[in-house]
């Protein structure tokens, strides 16, 4: 089993949970499983401090120039993505990566990234339930759901606000590697697992 390079992308005003909650999964998966089927890291779009919200201040790992190629990449969400939807340099590599990795995640608000750049057109998806008439108007080729914490179309998987990345982590993990591995993630985490999708 080769090793997956886990990339979350971060910005400022991000949802401290909605990276943090993945980390840890794919983080801690890395640290109870021998070899590590992941290795993850936060990429932003400079190597400046990242303000999370609450003020958290966060170094990221990498910028988008000089990152390990990821297999996944994970946006997050939170009022940071409303200044993003008008970065177009955000939106092109976002996209560039949607072509290269093998899947592309979201948490909360980070699916309104995906819909401007057209990447849900046509699939299901979902996002923070406060933001679900924002993602119709943004994406308005892709079926909202607004009762399923997390929304598998396959290469592209979205999950609703916060915590709901946790869940959806945890269902890449299973997905990926298996219920047995999943199952020393869980208990690490000490992690009560949502599994409906």
């Amino acid at each position: 089993m080769s090793q997956r390079n886990v990339a979350i992308f971060i910005f400022d005003d991000v949802e401290v949970l909605d990276f943090a909650g993945p980390f840890e999964v794919f983080n801690v998966t890395g640290e109870v499983i021998n070899p590590a089927p992941f290795n993850t890291y936060t990429v932003a779009m400079s190597d400046r401090p990242v303000k999370a919200r609450g003020s958290l201040s966060i170094n990221p790992h990498y910028t988008i120039e000089n990152c390990p190629q990821p297999d996944i990449l994970l946006i997050p969400g939170g009022w940071g993505t409303r200044a993003l939807l008008k970065e177009q340099p955000v939106l092109d590599w976002i996209t560039m990566q949607s072509e290269k990795v093998a899947n592309l995640l979201s948490v909360c608000t980070g699916a309104l990234l995906l819909g401007k750049a057209g990447l849900l057109d046509g699939l299901k998806a979902t996002t923070h339930h406060d933001a679900f008439d924002l993602f119709r108007q943004i994406a308005p080729e892709t079926t909202v759901i607004e009762d399923q914490r997390f929304v598998d179309e396959g290469k592209i998987i979205t999950s609703g606000g916060i915590s709901a990345g946790i869940d959806m982590s945890l269902y890449v993990v299973r997905r990926l590697i298996g219920d047995e591995k999943l199952k020393l993630t869980t208990d690490e985490m000490e992690w009560r697992w949502y599994q409906g999708a």
